[in-house]
């Protein structure tokens, strides 16, 4: 931080969202957890605290610009041109469409097009064939992993459905 009396005092409402978010999520995740073995309590109460206690000491660096006067409770800083040019919307708008579609569509097809459209974002649109590739192979290697091998709970979708009838019909 420059100390140029001239430099406009910094924005700290943009920077505060990801970790108030953050403390919110890991206090809900905590009442979660009480009816689990005691090892997952242990495991998910040390990465949490970890993340409080980092959380914390950025609040505490937020406090010290408030009180310098080098910063203000704004969010002047929270949108701007480059997000758009970036793709940071594109990413949000990715994410939230995850969210939303992964009940309807599987967990394996919602996160082949999670993959494909960030990577394809990220990389300007620009080599789509290895993006392909790599969403697909990842796509089906969490498939492969988690619902066909360990069976875990992910919301089943058309592919997983069809995959189930070809491997106990085949």
């Amino acid at each position: 931080m420059s100390l140029d009396p001239k430099e406009p005092p910094r924005h700290l409402g943009g920077e505060l969202v990801i970790p108030v978010m953050a403390v919110i999520f890991t206090l809900y995740y905590f009442t979660t957890i009480w009816n689990s073995p005691w090892t997952a309590q242990v495991s998910a109460f040390a990465i949490g605290g970890i993340l409080l206690f980092v959380c914390a000491l950025f609040f505490i660096k937020m406090v010290g610009y408030l009180q310098r006067g080098e910063g203000r409770l704004t969010f002047g800083n929270l949108f701007s041109y480059e997000d758009i040019r970036s793709g940071r919307i594109g990413l949000l708008i990715t994410t939230v469409g995850f969210c939303v579609l992964i009940g309807d569509l599987g967990f394996t097809l919602t996160t082949f097009l999670f993959l494909w459209l960030s990577m394809a974002i990220l990389g300007k649109f620009k080599r789509l064939g290895l993006i392909t590739l790599t969403a697909t192979l990842m796509s089906l290697g969490g498939w492969a992993v988690f619902i066909w091998a360990f069976e875990t709970r992910f919301p089943r979708g058309w592919f997983e459905n069809t995959m189930r009838m070809v491997l106990s019909n085949g």
